[in-house]
């Protein structure tokens, strides 16, 4: 009988090796890239950054981020599926790992990855909530205010998100679904560009995270009318959350790292601890305020569920508001 040895299966089995019994070899000895799947910039690239100098002196190697933007991320994300398993090629992923699979598999698509397969889920890094936004000059003052006026006229109140079947559209979909009441979806090609029409009032609403909105309350260009979240935001507690103003929604965006399907077990736990201790430190630590994260702290068994659970929620999300991508 003979056995054929995959090339996945050799890199795995090589990269096991320092982890050996009686191995003296330190892993790794090579420096690691961090695939960040958006252009430079933006939110997740800004927490690449942040996490790879200190991983970099924790792993003892050089963690270089390079940039894979396109298709939403998935064309970053593919990049590091098809890598080898051997610990140095990490996604910094974040939350559409999970929409875009869900509405491929909704919508009949072919399905570029499943998410708990293809990947080996490291550890989170943090979770910011979604946040409901409107221009300062506008007359909402709360959820509520938008919502009555869209039960009276739903077209006049538009909301706008990223795009046709991004994460921030699968959100106002699912705020439609909770509360009952229909708003006119407005999509643009990136939350970036949507902005300016809703500062100046041609749009009425968006979805954001707080690392974006911040900038924009704080200058007293934005108001924010809602958070998505169990309890109250410390940076932002006189804004009540959607559950405190009747909509049962708890939603939000997340970031983590992953890699490839198969790396050995050793190396996800040097990973994983290292991770860990880099986002401990203070220098970090200092920045995610500013990131609207908060610290969640998952390991791979907790984060990979987390995935799996995350992609559920949305396919039907997807097959409920009957959502079809561009």
């Amino acid at each position: 009988m003979t056995h054929k040895i995959t090339r996945r299966a050799l890199a795995a089995a090589m990269a096991a090796v320092p982890f050996a019994a009686g191995a003296q070899a330190p892993w790794p000895t090579r420096p690691l890239r961090m695939i960040v799947p958006f252009a430079p910039g933006g939110g997740s690239d800004t927490l690449g950054r942040l996490l790879a100098t200190p991983l970099g002196a924790e792993l003892g190697q050089p963690v270089v981020v390079e940039n894979r933007a396109g298709a939403g991320s998935q064309i970053g994300a593919e990049a590091v599926m098809r890598s080898p398993p051997d610990g140095l090629t990490l996604l910094l992923g974040d939350t559409p790992l999970a929409t875009i699979p869900a509405v491929q598999a909704a919508t009949g698509q072919p399905v570029a990855f499943d998410t708990g397969r293809d990947f080996t889920a490291i550890a989170t890094l943090g979770v910011a909530p979604a946040l409901l936004v409107v221009a300062s000059s506008s007359p909402f003052r709360t959820t509520r205010d938008l919502l009555e006026a869209a039960r009276a006229r739903p077209e006049a109140v538009n909301v706008a998100s990223g795009g046709t079947a991004t994460s921030t559209h699968l959100m106002i979909e699912l705020l439609q679904m909770r509360s009952g009441v229909k708003v006119t979806h407005v999509p643009y090609r990136g939350t970036g560009a949507a902005l300016p029409d809703v500062l100046n009032g041609t749009v009425q609403a968006m979805i954001q995270a707080m690392a974006t909105a911040a900038p924009l309350v704080a200058s007293g260009q934005m108001r924010v009318i809602g958070v998505a979240a169990e309890q109250r935001l410390p940076a932002m507690p006189d804004v009540p959350t959607l559950r405190e103003q009747g909509v049962d929604l708890v939603a939000g965006f997340w970031w983590g790292v992953l890699g490839p399907a198969g790396i050995p077990a050793p190396i996800v736990a040097r990973l994983r601890e290292a991770i860990d201790k880099s986002m401990a430190t203070e220098a970090v630590q200092a920045r995610l305020p500013a990131l609207g994260l908060e610290r969640l702290q998952l390991g791979p068994d907790a984060f990979r569920t987390m995935l799996v659970s995350e992609t559920a929620r949305w396919r039907e999300v997807v097959t409920t508001a009957g959502i079809k991508p561009e």
